[in-house]
């Protein structure tokens, strides 16, 4: 019996209608765009407004989704969320989103892996559908950054925005086609150097913690930084050689989206010309578990993606955790 692939059959994405430019975030922090651009590749980021949650993007992704694949959500039959923004900590926001939805038949749970929130996500959802119990797999990455973004610390505010983008996972009609391999690492050593550390146990919400600036993103940029280019660099590499392909045979490189600069690492480690790379950062900034599914869908919507190209999923963050998917286009 062939094994069951899990293939992405669908794909959608939102982002919020305000821009925030460098110029903005030059009347707010001492900041300046020709910094921005060189640092990070970073021109403009969207931002949710109106007080709206995490969810209220995730939904509109979703709602493309549905339209695109011509299914309704009842036809849904789990709903995975990889977020580091829930809109609360419990209920869950896969629940809050079931709800939203109608999708009556599914059931869901979120994943917090950051910024490679949406391919553990993915991983997690494709052993649902080679085991043969489910059919129709619904994988969200969603992040509303500016709920934990601090708007005075100059080294990170410029580097993050809002955004969601999802994928639909079905069984593969035929096996040549899907997710065919994953190369998943995490090292806990690697959480000092980026994490919040407000709102846990280990630090419960107080004055204290708010006064600290606890329930922002904190980030240590130098380490980091280069620890995620060596990090995503070498899984896009290893899973590219382990599969016994190379740089012609590649069609994308679709990595998060964190920062230009390990972008073109990435492609230059696996020989890849740079026109290789999927990228929206220099519109969207780092929307965290978004980043991925935001350019699936917007590359399939400009028809850029076709049945048949290989696709080298790759993302790096806090954890530390980080990984590469392949994915043979299955649409």
């Amino acid at each position: 019996m062939d094994k069951i692939r899990a293939a992405i059959t669908a794909v959608g994405h939102y982002v919020p209608e305000t821009v925030m430019t460098n110029a903005d975030m030059e009347k707010i922090v001492e900041t300046n765009d020709e910094w921005i651009k060189t640092r990070t590749g970073i021109s403009e980021r969207r931002i949710l407004t109106n007080g709206e949650p995490m969810s209220f993007m995730a939904v509109k992704a979703i709602e493309m989704l549905l339209q695109r694949r011509g299914i309704k959500a009842d036809e849904l039959d789990l709903i995975l969320v990889g977020t580091v923004t829930p809109d609360m900590l419990f209920p869950s926001t896969a629940c809050v989103i079931q709800e939203k939805i109608g999708a009556k038949n599914a059931w869901g749970f979120d994943v917090l892996a950051a910024c490679s929130g949406f391919i553990f996500t993915l991983v997690a959802g494709m052993q649902f559908i080679e085991s043969g119990m489910y059919k129709k797999v619904l994988i969200v990455g969603a992040d509303k950054m500016s709920s934990i973004t601090n708007f005075k610390d100059r080294n990170t505010c410029v580097l993050f925005g809002d955004g969601a983008g999802c994928v639909l996972l079905e069984p593969s009609a035929d096996p040549a086609y899907g997710i065919m391999d994953t190369n998943m690492h995490v090292d806990g050593a690697g959480g000092k150097y980026l994490n919040m550390l407000g709102g846990g146990s280990l630090n419960p919400s107080s004055h204290e913690t708010v006064e600290k600036d606890w329930h922002y993103v904190y980030q240590e940029g130098k380490h980091v930084f280069k620890d995620a280019v060596k990090g995503m660099a070498d899984v896009s590499h290893e899973i590219m050689v382990k599969n016994g392909l190379n740089a012609d045979d590649i069609s994308y490189l679709v990595p998060h989206q964190a920062n230009m600069r390990i972008l073109t690492a990435c492609a230059d480690r696996m020989g890849l010309p740079h026109d290789k790379v999927m990228v929206n950062i220099h519109k969207y900034g780092n929307t965290t578990a978004a980043t991925i599914p935001l350019c699936l869908s917007e590359y399939w919507a400009e028809g850029k993606i076709k049945k048949g190209d290989n696709l080298v999923l790759a993302s790096f963050g806090a954890g530390y955790t980080w990984g590469s998917i392949l994915v043979k286009w299955a649409y």
